[in-house]
């Protein structure tokens, strides 16, 4: 047999490599669910095809291009898989095209970054190295010239390839490009690239929808807020803090299974949880923060709307018109202010601020910080609150302000002059110093409620603590597993770690543990209600917690929820207590009785309302809404 016959295309030897290297990565570097046979087929074949479809593209050029266009994809390639390994391990989440215009944060993110690096994903880049070696020093057994017909045989392939692996990704998930929120289920079935093919289509379509708006989309919109989340009913809590300062920490990553709970026998939180006999304590909370992370934690609590599926409100739609709580508390005649020691662009905090009402930010340019005083992603909590009393005391009363902390943040660094517990002991870095870092936090709330005291600022305000989101992502189930005690963490289990801390602390009255669901989409209205400011005119997807006449779930940005009774989450209903799987909710069976399951009815309502409250965002309709008008 001759050399020539034995020539293998180089585009095919890289497809090979390449899709074999991404499928690995998928199958054990992401923490991808597969839950059937038909699942774990399609994940195997979808970075072959994705891999053969761009590299096919080759046989086109001639020879010296099609080598340097083969190298080149191919160390392209395994950049964008790297990128978003390092962006999975720290949020559990594939990269968007509106992330990536967030990239002026990546300057601050220091520590956050190394934490995320690993020796061994060097190996990732093997398969660049072998196609570079072998498209150089072994050309004689390489095939880079084609026939026409060739030519068109691959790419009749590629794209046969691409439309089977579509069809059977359907089979699996009908209407599978309708589930934009679920970024999981687009990279297991239709491969990581197609998926970013598809997220920039999603971006043009975004971005044209507020040019063409025109604020017919309003009355519909009202309508719904009308029937579902607003209420004329007032709570015996009404008006009860109006006219007092607020004060509200953002706990950064803070989840509730940290409260009234120990490691090594030690509390992990002790002034918070000696708080709860003080304070009105929601204990099934949620965050409902999607990319945007700590940002969006701010826009849901200062609008009372849905973050975005996609990037970050506070970047992507920053310059939108709001009726933000900042604002509206102006018009009441507080003076508001936010503190954090961070660089005011971070998170286009600057912008977003100003654009919402708030008079002051108080940045990192406020602050003194020194290598003693700070460390991970800047000034420590304590020297912060500390730093901060000065400006308090000194600003018009009454006043709102909002303080960010930091410690608690990955990768979770604590000096050891400061960890006042031990470290936690698992196979997981990241949870081992969560509880060190978590500890500092609450001595630093501690010192803080002291310092409002003597500063003689506690008795005229209202202090309001939030976890802003979950620490610990499902990256590490296998070490939460060990500590919770469990044999692993479900679906249900994930959303149960949802939950964030939040207390109401109003000096002089009793505390009371509240059990009903919340989320942070409902913390305007409340605040607003206490402070006895009507909200009738307003327009937002949140209830006051104190009132009884409210929606009866919470939903997240991925379309799960959480209701008085029932947990869904991944097209699976559980029991909330128990959280025994009640059944399927896959809009492709036929059978009737799995399609009128308990959950289906408040998941189309929940799918409806994220879609209101992206219309809002993505048109900027508040624009054409007058709320000193409306009714």
């Amino acid at each position: 047999m001759s050399v020539k016959q034995l020539k293998i295309p180089l585009f095919t030897l890289a497809s090979l490599l390449f899709g074999l290297k991404t499928y690995i990565v998928y199958r054990f570097l992401f923490n991808i669910s597969l839950d059937n046979i038909m699942q774990e087929f399609i994940l195997f074949i979808n970075p072959f095809v994705s891999a053969f479809l761009v590299f096919a593209l080759s046989v086109w050029f001639k020879e010296r291009r099609q080598l340097k266009f083969i190298r080149y994809t191919a160390l392209i390639g395994t950049l964008i898989i790297y990128f978003n390994l390092l962006f999975y391990r720290n949020f559990t989440d594939f990269i968007t095209i509106p992330v990536l215009f967030q990239g002026s944060n990546a300057a601050d993110l220091g520590s956050s970054i190394f934490g995320l690096l690993h020796i061994t994903d060097i190996l990732l880049f093997i398969d660049v190295a072998v196609i570079w070696y072998v498209g150089i020093k072994f050309k004689s057994v390489v095939k880079v010239d084609y026939t026409r017909r060739n030519k068109v045989m691959a790419l009749s392939l590629s794209i046969a390839f691409l439309i089977g692996n579509y069809v059977l990704a359907e089979i699996e998930r009908p209407q599978l490009l309708q589930r934009t929120f679920d970024r999981e289920y687009l990279v297991k079935n239709i491969g990581l690239f197609n998926y970013h093919l598809y997220d920039i289509a999603l971006h043009s379509k975004t971005k044209a929808q507020r040019v063409f708006a025109d604020g017919n989309e309003m009355p519909e919109i009202k309508q719904y807020v009308k029937e579902n989340t607003t209420s004329d009913q007032k709570s015996e809590l009404y008006g009860i803090a109006k006219g007092k300062n607020v004060i509200f920490v953002s706990l950064e990553s803070f989840q509730t299974f940290l409260i009234n709970n120990t490691m090594n026998g030690e509390e992990v939180t002790p002034f918070l949880n000696d708080l709860i006999n003080e304070s009105y304590y929601f204990e099934n909370f949620y965050h409902q923060t999607e990319q945007g992370k700590t940002s969006d934690s701010e826009f849901l609590v200062e609008n009372s709307l849905y973050p975005l599926p996609r990037g970050a409100v506070f970047f992507t739609h920053g310059q939108n018109e709001y009726n933000a709580m900042p604002e509206i508390l102006g018009e009441q005649g507080y003076y508001t202010s936010v503190f954090h020691a961070n660089n005011k662009s971070f998170w286009n905090r600057d912008v977003m601020y100003n654009n919402i009402g708030y008079d002051k930010f108080f940045d990192v340019e406020s602050y003194e910080v020194t290598e003693e005083n700070s460390i991970g992603w800047g000034l420590k909590d304590k020297p912060f609150f500390e730093q901060s009393i000065k400006y308090l005391q000194n600003l018009p009363k009454p006043f709102y302000s909002k303080f960010i902390t930091l410690t608690n943040h990955y990768p979770f660094e604590l000096s050891e002059e400061d960890a006042t517990i031990e470290k936690y002991n698992s196979n997981s870095r990241t949870l081992n110093q969560f509880f060190q870092t978590a500890r500092y936090t609450d001595e630093a709330v501690e010192q803080f409620f002291n310092q409002l005291k003597e500063s003689g600022i506690y008795e005229d305000s209202i202090i309001v603590l939030m976890g802003d989101h979950y620490g610990i992502s499902d990256f590490h189930d296998k070490a939460m597993s060990m500590y919770l005690d469990k044999e692993e963490i479900t679906d249900y289990d994930h959303i149960q770690l949802q939950r964030t801390p939040f207390f109401i602390h109003i000096p002089g009255e009793d505390g009371k543990v509240i059990s009903k669901i919340a989320g942070q989409i409902d913390v305007k209205p409340t605040l607003l209600h206490l402070l006895g400011v009507d909200t009738s005119k307003d327009l937002s997807f949140g209830t006051d917690l104190f009132t009884d006449d409210r929606k009866g779930y919470i939903a997240l940005r991925d379309g799960s929820f959480i209701s008085d009774k029932y947990i869904y989450t991944k097209d699976q209903c559980f029991n909330r207590e128990t959280g025994e799987l009640l059944g399927v909710t896959d809009d492709s069976l036929d059978d009737e009785e799995d399609q009128s399951t308990v959950c289906k009815p408040i998941k189309d309502k929940v799918q409806k309302e994220l879609s209101y409250s992206d219309q809002i965002i993505y048109g900027d309709l508040f624009r054409f809404y007058d709320f000193g008008t409306e009714e």
